[in-house]
């Protein structure tokens, strides 16, 4: 491509589309405890999914369709090791990312959702295993695609969960207070720092859970399914 004319209109629209997930999905995070009182957890839970998942669909086929868009900064797919590499930090970060949320019948509104002050599993590791996870999945597909498009995807992705992380820890705060003080003096934003620091210790029997089992298989699946998935995204005109 053309460097002069490397600034496609994608990447304002990533950008656009991004700014607006961040804006539904953490809003509604920040109107739970407003939603809830007034339509009941499980209709709230239904809302929100009804909000997110599409959006997260249409960004996530947005991404597939677009990501050699813009220039290319750097090109090391043919590089030894980078295959394995890509793929091992792809896998990394969804154990991070999926666990962080273990009861799945509360993720459905099959039972009442709640919200938890977990310290556990992958919570010992770090606080904000989502935003971990996200930031260990960018490193991976920039450095695998190496074009603007992805760099800028990536920026804002992280840019969200960084928001996130105050944001979520803010709500946390308000609703269990001391508990909550507490449990940020044991544990760390940064993985494995409460660890080193001893104020935290790792024990491995947490993660022998189905919740682990589940993203285990789930990333085979996806390791599986990876080439259908850019076959049919591409199906798409967007």
């Amino acid at each position: 491509m053309n460097q002069e004319h490397w600034l496609t209109t994608s990447h304002w629209v990533m950008l656009g589309l991004l700014f607006g997930f961040a804006i539904a999905h953490s809003g509604l995070a920040a109107l739970r405890p407003w939603g809830e009182k007034w339509l009941g957890a499980r209709l709230y839970r239904v809302g929100f999914a009804l909000v997110s998942i599409p959006f997260a669909v249409i960004l996530i086929v947005y991404f597939f369709n677009h990501r050699y868009d813009g220039l290319q900064l750097w090109q090391v797919q043919a590089q030894q090791g980078v295959f394995s590499l890509v793929w091992i930090l792809s896998a990394i970060s969804f154990l991070f990312l999926y666990p962080a949320t273990f009861n799945l019948l509360e993720i459905a509104a099959i039972e009442k959702p709640q919200v938890h002050l977990y310290e556990t599993g992958i919570m010992r590791v770090t606080r904000h295993p989502q935003m971990v996870g996200q930031v260990i999945w960018c490193i991976a597909h920039t450095l695998w695609l190496g074009t603007s498009f992805t760099l800028v995807t990536s920026i804002g992705l992280v840019a969200h969960h960084l928001f996130a992380v105050w944001h979520g820890d803010r709500r946390l705060q308000s609703r269990y207070g001391e508990a909550f003080t507490e449990a940020k003096e044991r544990t760390s934003v940064i993985p494995f720092l409460a660890i080193i620091q001893g104020r935290q210790t790792l024990k491995w029997q947490e993660f022998l859970r189905p919740a682990y089992v589940g993203v285990a298989g789930f990333t085979y699946l996806l390791w599986w399914a990876h080439p259908w998935l850019m076959q049919v995204t591409a199906q798409v005109n967007f």
